[in-house]
């Protein structure tokens, strides 16, 4: 008997460990989190909505903007993605032995350091907010928007303490399978926002979406309190930076720390670059942004969520066979959603905006505006998703370093390709430069990840099982698959939409409205049909997983 055998009939104590999902097992959870993730961004997008017709693409909205670098760099540095990147595995692991005991332990000792870490880096920054944002942040906006700015900020940064603690408890909670608060969170935390937008805006300004940013933070927070209790969570106040599994996590860390200063520093720049450029381009250059991010998040995020702690497990149980099948089959499915949404946004550009921003202060310039800078982050959609599942198998193999290195150099590159660009293109050439970079990204992390799954398995000893590489053939068919339909889709789009009269109403609605939301759903009609007759198993899937779902 092997020692994946023996590790997976063993019966762990205290309650068991955290279960692995198999490909069937991730999508049926992934639905569950993606319809979550729908309300998460379907209430952002609304929060979007309401921001943009009440501030526009304004100077104001601009320095709202900026205020959030310095609170998200310290967070994503300290308590975001690169905790959590290395807190989950560890975590993790502790629960699959069964020692419950040992992995509260260490969810308490991290809190406590990551609330120290935060409490004493926001306060800093709080202190020099004004510098920060003069010599920094916004050097091109004026003396007013800097004051603004530095107002701002500092607002925002004592959220960035709650966010901390919360996003602590959201990696505890996914590491063991639990995903329904902790994906209702960024929904109450949109609603805050909301609520500031509606009921303070019209009485303090920009200030009343700060406001709402910090009691969002503070809703992201308790929602998930509940769960955790009913985990049975041990908290002990214990401040121990030299206990073995805390340095391994402060390990683990440290080249995705690295890694995520490069992707700040990335944003930082086009916020620097945008801020020397006409009042409302960093507004419009975010709307594009968020726009694009909007199918990247329901799809790759909402799978990746889901799949990270099951490639935790079976890394731990030895399985690497079964971690490329299950990386085979959600990069399948990613390429089939993320290719269509990629060609709808390219094509639906203004009519999209149209739609849903274009009220109040948000006029046809802002509409023209944001969606300039769309058509070129559409480019990198594909690219986002796939990164978004690739480095988590990276990070459930306990190889930090490997992301770190390739986001690195792609993030200098999109720096360099920003400067070179931002003269002949504007804020495009800053949304160029990201799916340029985006995209060889992904290249590199598909090839180096080939590469190490085939090296470690070469090295197996005990008979472990051996583990192939990607199936590089597979992926390449179904994503060329999913092309061509797509292709079909956009053919059929534009064919109609010439149809449509340019401007005016029908039958009383905007024809912009009319063309998005016709557009949209004539293209999802189109892309499924053709992906059916060209052989594509996506489709008959997704099909089969939704009617198991109405049925359960």
């Amino acid at each position: 008997m092997t020692k994946p055998e023996r590790r997976d009939r063993r019966t762990p104590r205290e309650g068991g460990g955290v279960r692995a999902l198999d490909s069937r097992g991730i999508a049926g959870a992934a639905t569950l989190v993606m319809l979550l993730f729908i309300l998460s961004r379907g209430t952002g997008l609304l929060r979007e909505i309401i921001i943009g017709a009440r501030f526009g693409t304004s100077a104001e909205l601009d320095a709202y903007l900026a205020a959030f670098r310095i609170p998200d760099l310290l967070f994503q540095l300290v308590a975001g993605g690169a905790l959590g990147s290395a807190f989950i595995p560890a975590f993790a692991a502790a629960w699959t032995e069964g020692s419950r005991r040992e992995a509260w332990l260490l969810f308490s000792r991290i809190l406590n350091l990551l609330t120290l870490f935060l409490v004493v880096l926001c306060g800093l920054a709080m202190l020099f907010a004004e510098p920060l944002t003069v010599r920094v942040i916004a050097p091109g906006f004026s003396a007013e928007q800097q004051r603004l700015t530095a107002s701002l900020m500092r607002w925002m940064l004592a959220s960035t303490v709650v966010f901390g603690a919360s996003g602590l408890i959201m990696g505890a909670l996914n590491a063991v399978q639990h995903f329904l608060l902790p994906a209702v969170a960024p929904a109450l935390y949109n609603c805050a926002i909301i609520a500031g937008a509606l009921l303070l805006a019209p009485h303090v300004g920009i200030h009343g979406l700060v406001i709402g940013v910090a009691a969002g933070a503070l809703l992201h927070l308790l929602v998930q309190l509940p769960a955790l209790l009913r985990q049975d969570v041990q908290y002990r106040f214990s401040i121990h930076w030299q206990d073995g599994q805390v340095r391994e996590v402060a390990r683990l860390m440290a080249p995705r720390v690295l890694g995520l200063l490069f992707v700040q520093l990335n944003f930082l720049v086009n916020t620097i670059l945008a801020s020397g450029l006409p009042d409302g381009s960093l507004s419009a250059l975010n709307y594009a942004w968020l726009l694009m991010l909007l199918p990247q998040g329901i799809f790759a995020q909402a799978v990746a969520t889901v799949a990270f702690p099951t490639f935790s497990a079976q890394v731990a149980a030895g399985s690497r066979a079964q971690l490329l099948q299950t990386l085979a089959g959600l990069l399948r499915l990613i390429l089939f959603l993320s290719i269509p949404a990629a060609f709808l946004l390219f094509i639906l550009d203004e009519p999209l905006i149209q739609l849903l921003f274009q009220r109040g202060r948000f006029d046809a310039d802002s509409t023209q505006a944001v969606a300039y800078a769309l058509r070129f982050y559409a480019l990198g959609l594909v690219a986002h998703a796939v990164v978004e599942i690739v480095v988590r198998v990276f990070y459930a193999l306990h190889d930090t370093a490997t992301p770190v290195v390739v986001g690195v150099a792609t993030m200098a590159l999109n720096i360099a390709l920003s400067l070179a660009l931002i003269g002949g293109l504007s804020y495009g050439g800053l949304a160029l430069a990201n799916s340029v970079a985006t995209g060889l990204e992904m290249l590199l992390l598909l090839l180096l990840l080939g590469r190490k799954v085939r090296k470690d398995s070469g090295e197996g000893s005990d008979g472990e099982e051996e583990a192939p590489g990607l199936p590089v053939r597979e992926l390449l068919t179904s994503g060329g698959r999913s092309i061509l339909a797509g292709a079909v889709m956009a053919g059929a789009v534009l064919f109609w939409l010439a149809m449509l009269p340019a401007g005016g109403a029908i039958f009383g609605i905007p024809a912009g409205w009319v063309a998005a939301l016709t557009g949209a759903g004539l293209g999802v009609v189109i892309y499924a049909l053709a992906s059916h007759l060209l052989g594509g198993a996506e489709t008959r899937q997704l099909w089969a997983l939704a009617r198991r779902r109405s049925q359960e």
